[in-house]
C-alpha cells in the first residue's frame, strides 16, 4: 500500500484510506486526534480487543450496533453485566459474538471502575504512558513500541485483558498518544496542532 493517496479533496492522505469508502472520513476526523474522555477511550480500548484477528474495517462498520448493545460503553454499567447480559451479547448479530472477547469487555469494565477509583481518572491514566517525541520512529513502521509495550503490561498486571502490546499500540495511535499519521499526510500538521492545544488530564 502507498504512504500517501489522493483523499476527496484531492489531498494526500495515509495510504491505508483506501482499504474502505468510510476509512477516509474515520481518518480525517477521528484517527490521531487526542481524546481526554474516559468513555470514548475504554470504547476504543474495547473495540481494538475485538479487532483482533479481524480488520478495523469489519469493526468500524459495526461500531454503532456495539455501543448500542454495550450501553455506549459506559463502563460502570457495562461492569454490571452477567450471564444473561452475555447470552445476549452472544445473541446480537449486530457484533462480533466471540464469547472471550464479550467477557473480556466485562472484565475488563470492572478493572476500569478500580483504576478510576484508584488514579482518578482513564484518561489521567493512559497519558502518563504518551511517548516523548524523540521516542517515535517513522510513521506507520512500526506495531508495537517501548510506549504500548509499557502500557500494555500495566494494564495486564491490573487484571486486563485482551489488550496486548499491538492492541494497544493501535489504541494509541488512534486516540492521539501517537501522531502516526505519516509524513505528506494532510493530517499529520493539523493533529500535531491539536495536540499542541490538548491539555492531557492530571
Amino acid at each position: 500500500m502507498p504512504d500517501l493517496v489522493p483523499g476527496p479533496d484531492g489531498r494526500p492522505r495515509c495510504g491505508w484510506c483506501t482499504a474502505a469508502p468510510d476509512f477516509f472520513a474515520y481518518h480525517d476526523a477521528e484517527w490521531g486526534f487526542p481524546v481526554g474522555d474516559d468513555i470514548r477511550l475504554f470504547e476504543k480500548l474495547c473495540l481494538e480487543s475485538f479487532q483482533s484477528g479481524l480488520s478495523w474495517r469489519t469493526i468500524l462498520a459495526k461500531r454503532e450496533n456495539f455501543r448500542a448493545a454495550f450501553d455506549g460503553f459506559d463502563f460502570r454499567k457495562v461492569a454490571s453485566y452477567g450471564e444473561d447480559d452475555v447470552a445476549r451479547l452472544l445473541a446480537d448479530a449486530g457484533i462480533v459474538r466471540h464469547r472471550g472477547k464479550i467477557t473480556a469487555v466485562i472484565n475488563n469494565a470492572a478493572r476500569c471502575c478500580e483504576l478510576v477509583d484508584q488514579e482518578g481518572s482513564l484518561a489521567g491514566y493512559v497519558w502518563r504512558f504518551e511517548p516523548a517525541p524523540e521516542d517515535l520512529g517513522e510513521p506507520q513502521t512500526a506495531s508495537t513500541s517501548p510506549a504500548s509495550v509499557a502500557l500494555s503490561k500495566d494494564l495486564k498486571k491490573r487484571g486486563w485483558r485482551f489488550v496486548g502490546p499491538t492492541t494497544v499500540f493501535a489504541f494509541m495511535q488512534a486516540m492521539g498518544l501517537i501522531n502516526d499519521h505519516a509524513r505528506g499526510c494532510a493530517l499529520r500538521d493539523q493533529a500535531a496542532q491539536a495536540r499542541a492545544a490538548f491539555t492531557p488530564p492530571g
